[in-house]
């Protein structure tokens, strides 16, 4: 709640003299009429008649437990940025890749990156595995492994406690990057190790609990996955960040596909169930990295649509809605891309 308040403003000349100006308006915040759990949290948005509908999910879980999750860390390395002429190219009202692009399959998955902080990686191997697909026109599907990033990029960060966006892509390009699936699923060469849980919701998976350490850098595939390490490698080429610009990232998303986006994620974020997100109330927890895959306007809201790392348990089935066009919550500013080689 914010309010006007009205001081008079005086201050010491010396130890005789107090000189006081007059009244002046500050405006305060005050702090203690903000929600503080979960359950406060749900209450407060609902009644705020904002663009979005909270719901209780999981809320037991410890605070330091949803700031781990939030592994992006924010305002690191830039990549060069690349402008799209946006003069002669007509943009629709809306825009879903999933649709555009039906034949790649990995476009519609919605992740899990368990109790780890690895949503920096995951939201990179998810955009360029669609971009390679996207490239082949269909022909070639493949599910990049976000373990072979998350444990073997050394300079992205710290695993996952923590990393960079910007440098996955750059490490994609440099090293390149293996295939992997989903846990335990046995498809490609380096399969996720961390496994699924559920994301401040209750579900048929155990509640996320604590973090885990970052897995090993193995150069090598699992046991019957043929071909080797060394050859199943995929490589990036150009990679670039994307302007905070709504018709530059339209048109980046338009031609070439899905993008990852880096945010602050703030505590009303993790009971999002349906509608357009906007920051209503609650403290900053940290960095997020997402998928971005299209836009449309719901409600005269617009929005970015956007796959999450948290199952499809969360949210509305793994996915939210972003308001889109006043860069909220930073959404807009750190959004990296970049194409196959």
């Amino acid at each position: 709640m914010v309010k006007n308040v009205l001081f008079l403003y005086c201050f010491s000349m010396n130890r005789q003299t107090t000189l006081c100006l007059g009244l002046v308006t500050f405006f305060v915040t005050w702090t203690h009429a903000h929600p503080v759990s979960p359950l406060e949290i749900v209450d407060f948005v609902n009644k705020a008649d904002t663009t979005w509908k909270a719901g209780h999910n999981f809320d037991n879980a410890d605070v330091s437990y949803y700031k781990s999750l939030c592994g992006t860390i924010m305002n690191g390395p830039k990549l060069p940025q690349v402008f799209h002429n946006t003069e002669n190219i007509k943009l629709p009202d809306s825009f879903d890749a999933r649709e555009q692009w039906p034949n790649c399959p990995t476009i519609a998955q919605i992740r899990d990156q368990g109790n780890c902080g690895s949503c920096w990686a995951f939201g990179a191997v998810e955009a360029i595995s669609d971009r390679i697909c996207i490239l082949s026109d269909g022909k070639v599907t493949v599910q990049i492994s976000a373990e072979d990033l998350l444990s073997c990029c050394d300079e992205c960060g710290m695993g996952c406690y923590g990393g960079f966006p910007s440098v996955a892509w750059d490490f994609w390009a440099k090293k390149g990057l293996v295939t992997g699936g989903l846990y335990n699923s046995k498809v490609g060469c380096r399969p996720y190790t961390i496994a699924p849980c559920e994301h401040h919701v209750n579900g048929t998976r155990p509640p996320c609990q604590g973090e885990t350490d970052t897995p090993k850098c193995v150069e090598q595939c699992i046991d019957g996955y043929s071909p080797s390490y060394p050859k199943d490698k995929y490589f990036g080429g150009h990679t670039y960040s994307v302007p905070s610009n709504e018709d530059q990232i339209k048109t980046e998303l338009y031609k070439n596909g899905p993008v990852e986006a880096a945010f602050s994620v703030y505590a009303d974020f993790l009971q999002y169930k349906s509608g357009v997100y906007q920051h209503v109330t609650g403290e900053m927890l940290g960095g997020h990295a997402v998928k971005i895959l299209g836009w449309g306007e719901e409600n005269g809201t617009p929005y970015w649509l956007v796959a999450n790392s948290w199952n499809e348990d969360w949210g509305d089935k793994g996915y939210f809605k972003i308001k889109r066009g006043n860069d909220e919550c930073g959404f807009e500013s750190e959004i990296v891309a970049g194409m196959p080689r």
